[in-house]
């Protein structure tokens, strides 16, 4: 889930930022629930995003990484790079760990 093919543009040929923020709270949801105890779920809570140069279509490469792991929340920074490995865009993602009502 590291490279993405982006087809969401702004009419300049850019990547739109909400694109930019979908993929970034995408991997960190999907960090966040594989680090979910049993019998728990996530959610989002908070999510921030720094939008640094354009992003140029097609392809952007965005990579988690927690940086706190906790019984109750979890905290992701996520950076989004262009082909060149120039930042795009970085962000980060704070989910709750909730027990599921089962």
């Amino acid at each position: 889930f590291r490279r993405v093919l982006f087809r969401s543009q702004q009419h300049m040929g850019i990547v739109h930022g909400g694109a930019s923020v979908v993929l970034a709270e995408t991997l960190g949801s999907i960090g966040a629930g594989l680090c979910c105890p049993e019998g728990s779920h996530t959610v989002g809570l908070d999510i921030n995003a720094n939008h640094i140069r354009a992003g140029k279509p097609p392809l952007l490469t965005g990579v988690a990484r927690p940086l706190h792991i906790g019984n109750s929340t979890n905290v992701w920074e996520i950076r989004i790079t262009d082909t060149e490995d120039k930042l795009v865009c970085i962000s980060r993602l704070t989910c709750a760990v909730l027990k599921s009502n089962k």
